[in-house]
């Protein structure tokens, strides 16, 4: 697939990484050249420096046959105009922008063809906001997406001394929950992948990958670790966009909710458009003003400002204070493994952005791809269409199917139902499979899988 991509900021540098190793034709824009020569020497792509909305630039970046055009430059505007002139001027077939202003998004039937027409609208705020509240939803997870419409999950945590399963074989997770068809798609000891079957055994501190529906989610999470009750005291700090959506949220959902702001007015701004929210104007790595808000009273510390350095600092002071769970935005990747060890679960706005863009760009049926494990993983979920005859999977036992060696189904769902699987389970046409590849560089293989013969159409 030929891509070009404007914006070599950490969400298009990223981008372009991942897409490049998957056999894409990949062209990155930016006017920092300092930047674009790093990234060239580094990836197999071709680098234009230049203003990413000129139509002389994107005529070098080779728009007139491009398949995708990804605007994600740090501007809403250029990013808008730039789709506005590859659609007017050299009728892109796929448009997708990066759009953050709420001033936009609220805006109904701004963005479509007769207006600003761009196909898919990324909004990292929300992305990042729909991310932790799926994590607050379920204390104790370490990652939560939603698949088939948010009908079934994939849920990452870390197994627990004193978890049922604990030490013992996959195959009993059967007996204790014999209603329901959860699946581990995936165990990560260490750095070490292992794709698991009815022999494997969970052991202490193992990163485990299962798919559940949502009403069998804590089930399951009780099988591996001890269950915590869902605490409703929560600390925000940070009255950003992410800030405040999810003050927002949580208040409308029951929760006490407190948030921090060191900006006096944009505090009084935000306390004005919240109900139940207190808003409180200080430094969140205050450790008396922390104190004074009974911090170890609080299911939940959140730092969300736009500073990696305070929201590691603040949420470790929480943390040593009392609070009970700690998650703090952390954009530099090379803090994350750093914090992973002193926070409870570290945020990547990049990852979660990078996410939302991917299952509009993999070949096939995919309804959705989520990037895992700093990008060494991805989890994908696409509809199998076609029959025996034309398709490589539909209608065969999942015995014979030639899967990666990296990968693994980790569910079926069908008509709603998520399906009990084993060697002779049958995939038909229509079924939403969630496939867990370990390995990114085996993504094109399992694109491959799921393509049908020109015998289809």
């Amino acid at each position: 697939m030929k891509i070009i991509i404007l914006g070599a900021g950490q969400v298009g540098a990223s981008t372009a990484e991942i897409l490049s190793r998957e056999d894409n034709d990949i062209t990155l824009v930016d006017h920092n050249t300092e930047v674009l020569d790093a990234l060239a020497d580094r990836l197999d792509i071709r680098v234009v420096p230049g203003k990413a909305s000129s139509p002389e630039v994107l005529v070098q970046a080779g728009v007139e046959d491009v398949d995708m055009l990804l605007a994600v430059t740090n501007s809403d505007e250029t990013n808008m105009i730039a789709c506005q002139i590859a659609h007017s001027l050299f009728n892109t077939p796929t448009k997708i922008a990066r759009v953050r202003s709420p001033d936009y998004l609220a805006q109904p039937g701004l963005f479509c063809n007769g207006a600003i027409p761009i196909d898919v609208i990324i909004s990292p705020e929300q992305v990042v906001t729909d991310e932790i509240l799926r994590l607050i939803e379920h204390s104790g997870a370490l990652q939560v997406i939603d698949f088939a419409d948010g009908k079934i999950r994939l849920v990452g945590l870390r197994a627990y001394f004193g978890g049922a399963l604990v030490g013992k074989e996959l195959s009993e997770l059967a007996n204790h929950l014999p209603a329901s068809h959860p699946r581990i798609a995936a165990i990560y000891r260490g750095e070490r992948a292992i794709i698991p079957n009815g022999k494997t055994v969970i052991e202490v501190d193992d990163e485990v990958f299962f798919i559940a529906t949502r009403d069998d989610i804590s089930a399951v999470m009780q099988e591996l670790r001890r269950s915590k009750e869902i605490g409703h005291r929560v600390i925000i700090a940070g009255a950003g966009n992410i800030g405040f959506r999810l003050a927002q949220s949580l208040e409308q959902t029951g929760f006490q909710v407190k948030l921090i702001e060191r900006d006096a007015e944009r505090a009084r701004r935000v306390s004005e458009q919240l109900e139940d929210t207190v808003v409180l104007q200080g430094d969140a790595a205050d450790e008396e003003l922390l104190r004074e808000e009974n911090i170890d009273a609080m299911e939940l510390f959140c730092a969300l400002t736009n500073e990696d350095e305070a929201n590691i600092l603040s949420a470790w002071l929480a943390k040593r204070l009392g609070a009970r769970r700690t998650m703090a935005i952390v954009n530099r990747a090379a803090y994350i493994d750093l914090v992973q060890s002193v926070l409870d679960i570290a945020i990547s706005p990049r990852l979660a952005t990078v996410s939302a863009l991917l299952s509009h760009v993999r070949r096939g049926d995919v309804k959705a791809a989520h990037s895992l494990r700093r990008g060494l993983a991805e989890v994908i979920e696409v509809v199998a269409h076609g029959d025996r005859s034309t398709s490589k999977i539909v209608g065969r036992p999942l015995r014979g199917v030639k899967l990666p060696p990296d990968a693994t189904i980790g569910a079926v769902m069908r008509d709603d139902k998520l399906l009990a699987l084993d060697g002779d389970s049958v995939i038909e046409e229509g079924d939403h499979v969630v496939i867990f590849v370990t390995d990114k560089k085996r993504i094109t293989e399992v694109e491959n899988l799921f393509q049908v013969s020109a015998a289809f159409f």
